[in-house]
């Protein structure tokens, strides 16, 4: 039997370092919506296992490579079928960029879970921080490392979002955190939406450029979705205004806009 599964990205609105564990884990508190952005998974049970990645996502050219998803043993599409004990070959098309903050590896993981009927937030939590939310999804309010999810009533909301041609690792990103803080180098708490976005400009200064461009195009202020690499801007009517372009430009490479809008919570 073959099934189609959607996996929504993330985007994270705000979000707040709260402490860091003795076993090095972040503590955070964040605000997170599901996008109609997504994924899509063919899952064929009678397959002899596998995974098969086809790059769709805005802006990817036919000559990316393969590892700009890992390897399978790595993938969180297989890690979520070992977690349930499951063997299916999987067709994903990847709408998501990877590395951009968006939650795409999570939200593949969570489509699993559900699809094996997998409703346990602590086995969501054990495959990634993101996993949860994405296995709840909607709108919620995520602490602790990500294992607790507290639903929030569903806004509809519009979002512009660019997404730089590029990822951004996001262990590289908390290991910065880490440092800036010993150096007293952060913003103050509370300062700012998204306490990760010095230390993402600290990994990757191109950031800067990026933010930059997409406030000058929108007149709006830009927000770091998660520990990057997409910007976004929230756009109160519901569509940017008609000098927006498709694109951006940042010394010589380009970007698209793409528009997004919140996504309920599956039923």
């Amino acid at each position: 039997m073959t099934v189609e599964l959607s996996a929504h990205a993330k985007l994270t609105l705000s979000l707040r370092v709260t402490g860091v564990r003795p076993d090095g884990y972040h503590l955070l508190e964040s605000e997170m919506v599901t996008l109609d952005l997504a994924d899509t998974l063919v899952v064929d049970e009678a397959g002899a296992g596998g995974l098969e990645v086809v790059a769709d996502w805005p802006g990817a050219s036919g000559t990316r490579h393969r590892a700009d998803v890992g390897p399978d043993a790595a993938n969180l599409v297989t890690r979520a079928l070992e977690a349930v004990g499951r063997t299916a070959h999987v067709r994903l098309v990847k709408r998501i960029p990877p590395g951009a903050g968006l939650g795409g590896g999570s939200a593949d993981a969570a489509a699993v879970l559900r699809w094996a009927g997998c409703t346990d937030l602590a086995a969501a939590a054990r495959l990634g921080a993101d996993v949860p939310f994405c296995l709840s999804g909607g709108r919620a309010r995520v602490t602790g490392i990500g294992d607790r999810v507290a639903p929030l009533p569903y806004e509809a909301r519009s979002f512009l979002l660019v997404l730089p041609p590029f990822g951004v690792d996001t262990g590289s990103v908390y290991r910065a955190w880490d440092e800036l803080r010993a150096a007293g180098r952060l913003p103050a708490p509370g300062t700012v939406v998204n306490e990760l976005e010095a230390a993402a400009v600290h990994v990757e200064p191109r950031l800067r450029g990026w933010k930059d461009a997409l406030e000058d195009a929108t007149g709006l202020g830009a927000r770091l979705a998660g520990s990057g690499s997409t910007w976004f801007v929230a756009v109160p009517s519901g569509r940017p205004g008609p000098d927006v372009p498709d694109e951006l430009t940042v010394e010589g490479r380009r970007a698209p806009l793409v528009g997004a809008r919140t996504w309920p919570a599956d039923r």
